[in-house]
């Protein structure tokens, strides 16, 4: 009987690339475009001020504080977790919808108005402009990663974004390192031109999201790099990526995701409530009770968007065979 050759599984694969400062092309329009359609991403060094965000770094970690989950003997902003205080949460409390904490941290993070108000850094809106060549429109469901080391937390597997956000294919992930991330603490790969690939099948997994893309036999090449406080990179909804796993012990990786997308494109309704609220959750009032800005508020209803209900048929799942 013939031997059956299986194909390489990509999501393996060492990175051979590291990320390039886009930095320069800020200034040259048509080539950030270009640079953009071409790789699937765009890196930028210092993008934002450090202080920006290493100030909600600092409330986060406070967060984490008041709830008995930080290591108090190690500087505050190293942000080094309790090993006996998370050794005592459960599987489901660790992994709780990918955010790394229970599900009562995780409410008090998504209640810091400075957490949404980063989304719409001028800076940020200008970038997007920038790219979509039209008015941007900031998703209000944004994403915190507190992803405090246990052995029982999953990592991120290698995914698409568009299965969980859907819309419109030309939506952009900002993921922003709230203080600096190393490679060896958990930072984000992305594996360059894999957007042009198309929408890939799915497999189950037990990492955020609970889906991983197949990857197999696809002949793209991962970059990595370290990230500083006030770098962020982004890329299109369709491009692969995936967490790297935290080999630093203790010490924790604190993120956010925001995403943008042209304000005459389709989005998914669900995009328009709080990340992990309705129904059964939170919801907008919850988070704004204690917010002075009210520009951050209900800010999509100024729109005449085009709602989308979401799709579940494209997160049919495969036997993943390499």
């Amino acid at each position: 009987m013939a031997k059956i050759k299986l194909l390489e599984d990509a999501s393996q694969k060492p990175a051979t690339r590291t990320f390039t400062d886009a930095t320069p092309l800020l200034d040259d329009p048509e080539k950030l475009r270009a640079t953009a359609k071409d790789k699937g991403y765009l890196f930028f060094r210092q993008f934002l001020p450090p202080e920006l965000v290493l100030n909600l770094r600092r409330e986060i970690l406070a967060v984490i504080d008041r709830h008995g989950l930080l290591d108090r003997s190690k500087p505050f902003m190293e942000g080094y977790a309790d090993a006996g205080a998370v050794d005592k949460l459960g599987d489901g409390e660790v992994n709780w919808y990918g955010t790394g904490v229970p599900r009562d941290v995780y409410l008090e993070v998504q209640k810091l108005e400075s957490f949404h108000a980063l989304a719409h850094e001028p800076k940020l809106i200008r970038l997007y402009e920038t790219l979509f060549e039209e008015r941007v429109l900031p998703h209000p469901r944004n994403i915190a990663r507190v992803m405090i080391p246990s052995r029982a937390l999953h990592p991120t597997p290698t995914h698409q974004d568009y299965i969980h956000v859907q819309g419109d294919v030309n939506t952009w992930t900002c993921w922003v390192p709230l203080g600096d991330v190393p490679a060896a603490l958990g930072g984000l790969s992305i594996l360059e031109e894999s957007y042009k690939a198309g929408l890939l099948g799915v497999a189950a997994n037990p990492g955020p999201g609970g889906l991983e893309s197949i990857v197999c036999g696809m002949g793209y090449e991962w970059a990595e790099g370290d990230y500083k406080a006030g770098d962020i990179i982004t890329f299109h909804s369709l491009t692969v990526h995936k967490a790297l796993p935290n080999r630093i012990p203790g010490k924790i990786r604190l993120s956010v995701d925001l995403r943008y997308q042209p304000v005459s494109r389709p989005i998914e309704r669900g995009a328009l409530e709080p990340h992990l609220g309705a129904p059964g959750g939170f919801t907008w009032e919850d988070l704004y009770r204690h917010w002075t800005r009210k520009d951050l508020q209900f800010y999509w209803k100024n729109e005449n968007l085009q709602l989308v209900d979401f799709d579940e048929s494209i997160r049919w799942q495969k036997e993943k065979i390499c």
